[in-house]
């Protein structure tokens, strides 16, 4: 990728949070250009490339729109696939995994569009075969209404694995859902935030990368590092601007669980993630939190659905949770996310829906008092 080309991308993005991501790319001078279910398209250069990459923290993807064109039959598929520059993002000795849908098309076999494509971007290359390799470049491939487009993954593995959570619970709450869920409560660290129900802490330690303003793509590697025209000293210099922004932490951040392994596991995962010293989690039943005074945001993930088994009377659960958050946070605002909104009405208190979200395929709402 030439750093003085201007390329159309594309931020994909868990349904619910587009708006979200359209403001962080804003906040880093990147325009949105269209805002759709699941994703944000935008164009830019490099460098907007790696900051996206950096600093997005409610994006899965960063994809580079490569290819776009009409195709209704697979010689055709193969000549307009060969003239590609392949070149541009694939070393030639760099392993490729195509990953293929399709909808309403000529084109309709997505493992032979996927045979396809590798055949005309080996020959493209310069080489008989697709190389074997651990990390393959991913390519993803669109074929709607014959209409084929293509995308060059620059993210690699999925941006909500920031490097710092390796050690996890049942249902995990993943990075990128626990971040778009403080920003849409539109916490930015001024005030205090707690999660008595942590498990490996996924609130917490996103809350607290939000208050240090410190970017969450710092200690990972991305795809476009195997790139051909991957330019280390800037991608050097954008960490090190990103780095001098951090600033401490002031205010309190604290969490619990009744579970001891959830709690060390939440430990080691802020110790990974160097917030150890700003975030305090300990092992305790939400009915032993003591009364928490002043005002802060509660914001928690409670069993719900298929996620995790209620037994046979859920709303008794629901109904003790609401009354034990009531008593230990009575001036704070509080939130949650469940898949059930009669369960919501359980716990008696005032909620309302704001977002409607994904957490690992399951459709649930977002809801919070009035703060």
């Amino acid at each position: 990728m030439d750093h003085r080309r201007t390329e159309q991308l594309y931020a994909v993005v868990s349904p619910g949070l587009e708006g979200v991501c359209a403001a962080e790319l804003s906040a880093l001078e990147i325009t949105p250009q269209e805002v759709t279910v699941g994703g944000i398209a935008f164009a830019g250069r490099l460098r907007d490339l790696y900051l996206a990459n950096i600093w997005l923290r409610t994006a899965s993807r960063i994809l580079v729109r490569f290819a776009e064109f009409r195709s209704r039959d697979f010689p055709d598929l193969y000549r307009r696939a060969h003239r590609l520059p392949w070149g541009r993002f694939i070393q030639p000795e760099a392993s490729v995994a195509f990953r293929v849908t399709c909808h309403s098309s000529r084109l309709n076999h997505t493992t032979r569009i996927a045979e396809t494509l590798e055949s005309a971007l080996n020959q493209a290359l310069g080489r008989s075969t697709n190389p074997v390799g651990d990390n393959p470049q991913l390519i993803l491939v669109r074929v709607v209404d014959d209409q084929v487009v293509i995308s060059i993954d620059s993210s690699g593995e999925l941006l909500h694995r920031r490097g710092y959570r390796q050690s996890v619970t049942v249902a995990p709450l993943r990075e990128t859902l626990a971040a778009g869920v403080l920003m849409l409560l539109g916490w930015n660290g001024t005030k205090p935030l707690a999660d008595p129900m942590c498990g490996s802490g996924s609130f917490l330690l996103e809350g607290a990368l939000l208050a240090r303003q410190q970017a969450p793509g710092l200690d990972r590697l991305f795809a476009f590092m195997n790139w051909p025209g991957y330019r280390e000293g800037l991608w050097n210099l954008l960490c090190s601007e990103a780095q001098r922004l951090a600033v401490d932490v002031p205010l309190a951040i604290s969490g619990a669980d009744e579970n001891p392994r959830a709690v060390i596991a939440a430990n080691a995962n802020c110790q990974r993630c160097g917030v150890a010293e700003q975030v305090l989690i300990d092992q305790r039943r939400l009915s032993e939190q003591p009364i928490h005074d002043g005002q802060g945001l509660v914001v928690c993930n409670p069993p719900y659905g298929k996620r995790l088994d209620l037994g046979e009377n859920p709303e008794r659960y629901y109904a003790e949770l609401g009354r034990q958050l009531q008593r230990a946070y009575p001036g704070w605002q509080l939130a949650m996310l469940c898949s059930n909104p009669s369960l919501v009405k359980a716990t008696a208190l005032p909620f309302k829906q704001i977002a409607s979200l994904d957490n690992g395929g399951l459709n649930v709402g977002l809801f919070a008092t009035v703060s």
